[in-house]
């Protein structure tokens, strides 16, 4: 008997296995990496979310550790306070650490809305980094969780 191959593709959340870095750090206790542990609450004081200092262009970056093509971006904000801040932070994808990945393609524009939870859809954009950047004088990111959905395929035997 002969035997087929098919290869299935599945979304994989590749940023669980990636490095998180941001441009500052408002509580030392409250890592860049909390937003890609995949325990996730709302409120900032559960130790699930992070903060930068205000600063000029803040930024939240995700080394997934080698390319991929993404499909879709989940970002999980607070709802204790804050909401508005996220407005207009910019999502980039790509190869880049020029300008701590800043210069990278962008993906979406954040439009804060009275969802939590955002899904942005990157038209299979490739990138080893995603990046979160948050353009303008005295800004604060905070972040509960991101999620980076990555075409993974899987072959097998039928």
């Amino acid at each position: 008997m002969e035997r087929s191959w098919k290869i299935i593709f599945t979304w994989a959340n590749v940023a669980l296995s990636g490095v998180a870095a941001q441009s500052s750090l408002w509580n030392p206790l409250y890592l860049p990496s909390l937003v890609i542990d995949v325990f996730f609450f709302f409120f900032y004081g559960y130790k699930s979310c992070t903060s930068t200092l205000i600063e000029d262009d803040p930024w939240w970056r995700v080394d997934m550790l080698e390319p991929y093509d993404i499909s879709t971006i989940v970002i999980i904000r607070r709802t204790d306070c804050c909401a508005s801040e996220l407005n207009g932070a910019e999502i980039r994808i790509g190869d880049s650490l020029e300008n701590n990945g800043t210069n990278n393609p962008r993906c979406a524009i954040i439009t804060v809305t009275s969802n939590a939870v955002m899904n942005f859809h990157c038209s299979q954009m490739r990138g080893r980094y995603v990046i979160i950047l948050l353009p303008g004088s005295n800004r604060r990111l905070q972040l509960c969780e991101v999620k980076v959905y990555a075409a993974s395929n899987i072959t097998g035997a039928d």
